[in-house]
Order: C-alpha cells, then sequence, then structure tokens
C-alpha cells in the first residue's frame, strides 16, 4: 500500500492472468472492477491469458488488482497472476480491446454449465425481450467447451458465428454495465438460434409439438448443449418399457431429468450435499435413494438408487414450464456403447429409436455426455463419469514433461484420454463410450483433434493400456509414434495419487476392479500394489485366481464363473444353488468338461468378477446385459440386509475365496435370506482386505482404495473406515471416476516419469494374440 501522498501519483500494472479466464466474462468482470475503482488501461485476451493493465492511485491499482485475484466470475479458474510495474500513459477510461493473436501459448477451454439465476429469471419474465427464447445465456453461464472452435475467445470462434448479432444485443455486448457486456454467445429471439420440430403435430410451435408428443407417450430425440438425448415421461411405465425395447437396454438404469429440488424430491430422498451438487453449475446426474416406487421400478429396475439430474438448459426449463412437474427420462441419444449423437447429420445412428425429433440449428462442435456422481456417507462426492461441467478443465500434477505432450488412450470402456502438456496440465477429455463401437473411435479422434489444437498440444509420445488386444492399444500402434503400454491397475493407482497431488507419497494400493492386464500375462483384478516410485510398482498380494470358463462370455453369463468356484470348494452342481439353476442342461455339460480340465479357462484374479459369481450364487443376476450389472445389483440388496458371518482364507497377502464360497452355500442351504448374505460378502471382502493390508504395508502409512469395484459405496465406506481406525491415511477418488474413466490420467503420469528418466518408451512386453 502506497502513503497518502502516493494516492496523488498515478502508477500503472501490466497484470498476466492464466488458468480458465476466457469465455468466462473475466474481461468484462476487470472492467466493472476497474471502474468501480476509478482507474483507466484496458484488457484483452490472447491464445494463452488475458492481460490488462490498471492506472491510477497506487491505492486503488493495489485494491482492484486484489479484486480481480478473488472477485472473479463463477465460472473461472485462476492458476497464475504474474504482476509488473510499467511506465503510465495518462489514458482515460478503461478500455476491452480486440483480442490479439501470434501468441504461441493456449488458455484453458472452460466447460458448459447450466443457466444462471439471472438468464433464468428473464425467460420465464414475460416484460424480457428474451422471454421464452430457448438459448438465452449470458457471461455467467451457457455452452462454452462445445461450441469454441478457436481461440482467442470470440463469437468468431464459436458456433455462434453464423448468427450476426441485432442492434440490441450489440448493444449489451458493447455496454460494460450489462451482464452481457462480451458474451460471446449473446442471441435473443431476433438474431439467435431457433428450434425446429419433425414429427407428429408440426406446425408453428415446435416446443409444443415436443410437449403434446412427451404427454402422449412419445420417445422424443431432444437436441441440448452437448447432444441429443431421447425423452419420455419417467412416470409412464409403458413409454420407459418401449424405450429399453428399442434400445435393447433391458435393466440398464436411465436418468431421470427433473424441474428443480422440489420436483426431485418427490421421486427421490435429496440430503442437503446432494442438493448443492444438483444446483451447481456442473448440473451433473447424482445417484440419490428412490421413493416413487413406480418410476423406480421403472428406469433403475433391480436397484435401490435413480440418477437424478435437474433442468440444466433454457430449452430444458421451457420444456418443464408447460409439462409440470413430471419427471423425464433424459438419456443419451445412442445405441449402446457407441458414441452420443450429436449432428442433425447423424440422426440415422439413432434410427428406430425416437418417434420424433426436437432439434435447433445452433451446431455443437464437439460433443459431451451428462456428468454422473455419486455422495458418500460424509457429504464427499464420488464421481462416476466425469464429463459436461468439469471436462476439459485439466488436472494439476507436479510433473514436468520436459520433451513432448503425451497422449494418454485409456481404457476401452468409459473411454477417456488425457493430454498431458509440459506444464503439467492433464486435460481430460469428456466421456467418448465403447471403444470398441467404430464411431467412438471416430469421436474419439474428432475430440483428440480439437483438444489437442485448443491446447496446442501435438503428442509425441503415447501411453496406452498393457492388453494386447483392447482397441486403444490396436489405435496407439496406428499412429506411428512412441508408445509406453502401462500395467491397468498401475495406472489406476498412480491416477489416484497425482489427483491428490501426492505423486511422491508411497502407498499401497488396493485396485478392485473387472479386467486389467497384468504382467503375467493372466487378468487381474483383485490386486495390492506397493507403489513406492510413480515409475514402478510391486504386487504384494492379489485374489487368488479362479477362472473364467468361456473368457469373456464367463462375465455375461456369471453362473459360469460361479461354478469354476464351486468346484475349487469341492461343492456339487447339485440342484437348488441359483447360479446351477440358471444355466442349461447343455451349459452345464460343456463347462463339467471344461472346469476340471482348465479347457478355455482363463485365469483371473478379479475381485469384479468375483461380485459377479456371488451375484449368480445368491439368485441375483444370471444374465449381464451391461458391465457391473451383477455387483450393482448385489451391493443394493446387500445395503438392506444384516450380515452373517463369512471369511476368505488370508496369507501373505493372498485372498482366497474358496472359504467364503463354502460359507454361503450352506447359508443358501439354511435359508439364510439372500440380502444378509450378500451384506455378509461385502463384510467379508472389507475384514480380508483389511487383514491383506495390514500383512502387506511393510511399514507404509497411506492405503489409496481404486478401481471400478469402488464405485460400490457400501464398500468403499466400509473399507475407509476400517482403515482409519487402524492409523492408514486412506486415499480415495473425488476428482476423477475410480473406474476406467479416470485411467488415463495414470498412464499419461507414468509414461511422464519415465521420460524423463529415459526408460525406453517402445514396450510391448507380450504379442498381441
Amino acid at each position: 500500500m502506497g502513503s497518502p501522498s502516493d494516492t496523488l501519483t498515478s502508477v500503472r500494472l501490466r497484470l498476466d492472468i492464466a488458468g480458465v479466464v476466457q469465455g468466462v466474462g473475466f474481461r468484462p468482470a476487470v472492467a466493472r472492477i476497474a471502474a468501480r475503482h476509478g482507474l483507466s488501461g484496458c484488457v484483452y485476451n490472447d491464445s494463452g491469458a488475458v492481460h490488462c493493465e490498471l492506472e491510477g492511485p497506487v491505492e486503488a491499482v493495489d485494491a482492484a488488482a486484489r479484486a480481480i485475484a478473488t472477485d472473479h466470475p463463477p465460472m473461472a479458474r485462476i492458476d497464475s497472476i504474474r504482476t509488473t510495474p510499467v511506465a503510465p500513459i495518462g489514458d482515460s477510461g478503461f478500455r476491452i480491446v480486440g483480442s490479439r493473436s501470434g501468441d504461441d501459448r493456449r488458455t484453458l477451454v472452460p466447460p458448459d454449465i447450466a443457466i444462471c439465476d439471472d438468464c433464468l429469471r428473464e425467460l420465464r419474465d414475460p416484460d424480457d425481450r428474451r422471454y421464452g427464447h430457448p438459448f438465452i445465456t449470458c457471461t455467467n453461464c451457457g455452452p462454452r467447451y462445445t461450441v469454441i472452435t478457436d481461440l482467442p475467445y470470440d463469437r468468431p470462434a464459436t458456433t455462434m458465428a453464423q448468427f450476426p448479432m441485432c442492434a440490441r444485443c450489440e448493444a449489451e455486448y458493447r455496454n460494460p454495465l450489462d451482464r452481457r457486456f462480451h458474451a460471446q454467445t449473446i442471441a435473443c429471439p431476433d438474431c439467435g438460434p431457433t428450434l425446429a420440430w419433425h414429427g407428429p403435430g408440426a406446425g408453428g410451435d415446435p416446443l409444443g409439438a415436443a410437449v403434446a408428443a412427451i404427454d402422449d407417450g412419445l420417445i422424443v430425440a431432444v437436441k441440448g448443449i452437448g447432444g441429443f438425448h431421447l425423452a419420455c415421461r419417467a412416470d409412464n411405465a409403458a413409454a420407459v418399457s418401449e424405450l429399453r425395447r428399442r434400445k435393447t437396454r433391458p435393466a440398464k438404469p436411465f436418468a431421470v431429468m427433473a424441474a428443480n429440488v422440489g420436483a426431485a424430491e418427490s421421486i427421490c430422498r435429496v440430503d442437503r450435499a446432494a442438493a448443492n451438487l444438483l444446483r451447481s453449475p456442473a448440473a451433473p446426474i447424482v445417484l440419490l435413494p428412490g421413493r416413487d416406487g413406480s418410476v423406480q421400478a421403472a428406469v433403475a429396475p433391480g436397484l435401490s438408487e435413480i440418477g437424478v439430474m435437474l433442468a440444466y438448459s433454457p430449452l430444458h426449463h421451457l420444456l418443464f414450464d408447460r409439462l409440470g412437474p413430471v419427471p423425464l427420462v433424459l438419456t443419451s441419444a445412442n445405441s449402446g456403447g457407441s458414441p452420443i449423437v450429436f449432428r442433425d447429420a447423424d440422426l440415422n445412428w439413432i434410427d428406430g429409436l425416437a418417434d420424433a425429433v426436437l432439434t435447433h440449428d445452433r451446431p455443437i462442435h464437439v460433443p459431451c455426455e451428462d456428468s454422473v456422481l455419486a455422495v458418500d456417507a460424509d457429504g464427499g462426492v464420488v464421481p462416476i463419469r466425469r464429463s459436461r461441467g468439469y471436462a476439459p478443465l485439466p488436472v494439476s500434477v507436479p510433473v514436468t514433461t520436459t520433451r513432448t505432450p503425451i497422449l494418454a488412450t485409456g481404457g476401452d470402456l468409459k473411454t477417456t484420454f488425457c493430454l498431458m502438456s509440459p506444464d503439467g496440465h492433464a486435460h481430460m477429455s469428456s466421456h467418448l463410450g465403447d471403444m470398441a463401437d467404430p464411431r467412438t473411435q471416430t469421436c474419439f479422434e474428432s475430440a483428440l483433434d480439437h483438444l489437442a489444437f485448443m491446447t496446442d498440444s501435438c503428442p509425441g509420445l503415447i501411453a496406452c493400456d498393457l492388453h494386447p488386444n483392447y482397441a486403444t492399444t490396436t489405435w496407439a500402434r496406428r499412429q506411428g509414434r512412441p508408445i509406453l503400454q502401462i500395467q491397468h491397475h498401475h495406472a489406476h493407482a498412480v491416477s489416484l495419487l497425482a489427483e491428490h497431488g501426492r505423486l511422491g507419497t508411497p502407498m499401497l494400493a488396493v485396485a478392485f476392479d473387472g479386467t486389467g492386464y497384468g504382467t503375467d500375462g493372466s487378468i487381474w483384478g483383485g490386486e495390492f500394489l506397493m507403489v513406492t516410485d510413480p515409475a514402478s510398482f510391486t504386487r504384494v498380494g492379489h485374489v487368488k485366481p479362479f477362472a473364467l470358463p468361456g473368457g469373456d462370455g464367463a462375465v455375461r453369463r456369471p453362473g459360469r464363473i460361479a461354478l469354476d468356484l464351486l468346484h475349487r470348494a469341492r461343492i456339487d452342481w447339485a440342484p437348488g444353488i441359483a447360479a446351477v439353476d440358471g444355466l442349461s442342461d447343455q451349459e452345464r455339460y460343456v463347462l463339467g468338461q471344461q472346469i476340471p480340465r482348465g479347457i478355455g479357462c482363463v485365469a483371473t484374479s478379479s475381485m469384479g468378477r468375483l461380485f459377479d459369481a456371488v451375484a449368480s450364487l445368491l439368485g441375483v443376476c444370471q444374465d449381464v446385459t451391461y458391465e457391473g450389472q451383477a455387483a450393482v445389483e448385489l451391493e443394493h440388496l446387500a445395503r438392506r440386509g444384516r450380515a452373517v458371518p463369512l471369511e476368505f482364507a488370508v496369507a501373505t497377502g493372498v485372498l482366497d475365496p474358496v472359504p467364503l464360497i463354502v460359507g454361503l452355500v450352506r447359508g443358501l442351504r439354511r435359508g439364510t435370506p439372500a440380502a444378509d448374505l450378500a451384506a455378509g460378502f461385502h463384510a467379508a471382502v472389507i475384514a480380508a482386505t483389511v487383514q491383506a493390508v495390514g500383512q502387506a504395508a511393510a511399514g507404509i502409512g497411506t492405503v489409496g482404495l481404486t478401481g471400478g469395484v469402488f464405485v460400490n459405496r457400501l464398500l468403499r465406506e466400509g473399507l475407509r473406515n476400517k482403515l482409519t481406525d487402524m492409523g492408514f491415511e486412506v486415499l480415495t477418488h473425488a476428482v476423477l471416476p475410480c473406474n476406467d474413466g479416470g485411467l488415463a490420467l495414470g498412464q499419461a503420469v507414468i509414461a511422464a516419469q519415465r521420460q524423463e528418466r529415459g526408460t525406453s518408451v517402445c514396450v510391448s512386453e507380450f504379442p498381441a494374440r
């Protein structure tokens, strides 16, 4: 701060501000702060940052600089501010000047966020000129990532470029006192995008036609911010059933959209933490305990939770304003495993799924699925899918890649890639789908090209999974660049360390998931990995291997795995055991030849597959129609039970499930309720894991829980509590999903560490087969 005499002397201070500072109303906010403090100067964008110069009395300049750092727009994220005194020039007034090019750096691209309260109020005000306008937005809300085509972020560099502003919008755009000052997506009914309807009742009111169709029980494809959704009334069981038939999705839960928190509370229980998440700018899908039995049975059969999100776009709110507070199924417009449809030209991808289409003429440059989160018992966030509202914001990790940017391709399911730049910014893509689908590979490449351009990253090294037959591994090999294959569970563990900024912390990782290619060529998935250096790991424990008879076929028919475990436990395949009864005579005959001889049986240590087998034994699930179905339904059954005593045999970090199988069958034959046995199984997994950690920790005080099995909050919370009580520091995922949606970050960090140390980057330990 200056002395009183200094206040009469003008100074000029330059601020170079990096982070998420474009497309979020940052320049108008700086202009308002400067005006509030009576300062002159200017503010402008370039490709890498926002720059401003503040001139005036030193106290006013200091105060304005502090305000810029602390009172920035809600969508902004400041990573750094560099200040430099410069010579005063005596200009008058404060100006927002045109964006400048020529800087090779790139700023961070903001995500799409929900409509703000101010825009929502105007949307519903009959006296406002944007009343009922489906594309109302301002500097504090709306699409960003999905409409930005170039940087610096100005209107010509968005998909709004084809909509010239009318005189009134331009006046708001140029008024420093207006909320839409330099709002690049500004529009109104006179100059903005328009809706179009293709379906029954076509006429002059596309919105009214869509509402009538949905009310009549039809399925409507609705073009949103990041792609098309399929919409129908969630309280219309026939409509939901028809949607399931068309999508060949007999059991996988559908997301539900509610008009507001009050409407959400009519179908599920919403506590304060969940309400805050629902109302947050990211507006994710949140898994919540259901309270409406009919809606629950229709949208999430066999489960106790419903995935709910609130209306987040102006179009959604307009639909609900006419429909009333009814819940809507709002699921991605795609077929199983394929990416979300986001272009009108690709609507043939969903031929036969929708009865009608409500679309608009604002192009979506890149697609973006909805994010999915849960809330744990302590109110903490459990990410399940990180996409709209969060992607492509980077995770900052303490890694510097001095040679070249790195691309990590992630896994084959829940595919999400990571671009790591030399400054340690790990840019995570949105959720893309199942990489085995050629359409997903096309979207993968388009999203990669877009993010590489926006971040000015040309990857010189590709990190991918160790599995020789993953589509992501095959894709990486085709690129003609050096590749580094990373063991699956090692990547999970390092992803967890990286998101916590703890790469230097020795950690015992408990990595439980479904499938991961091991360094011995078998399928891992129930692993205890010692990670004292992110570049390497030591396997110090695991689930004792059992078999997947028929390989991938056993994933779809978990009774096959159950019969292998019964064989290992020397239990006859007698009628009356659900896993036995759920298989045909022919299947049992073939398995009777396979299992004793090990013919066509793939060895695995997978905890995820053990959950599947137990679900089959207890009669929970015999046919898996979506990834994780058996395990998810088993968890929800366990929540209703009282745990009965069951146990693994644990020795030197190895969990043998045979005693557990014996106990489960004994319980079934005694008539113990399946819910109690399911709860007992969860308790046994927790107890055995705690015991194995105690055997393998060897003085390490930090334990990490990672891998897709830890989407199971009953297991996650129970294990975290037990280990914490033993004095361990327990790390769990709170930024990225524990499943394969977070895998790419770990791959990128491991590759960066090995690159720094000069480790060979052409690693292919096992040939493709």
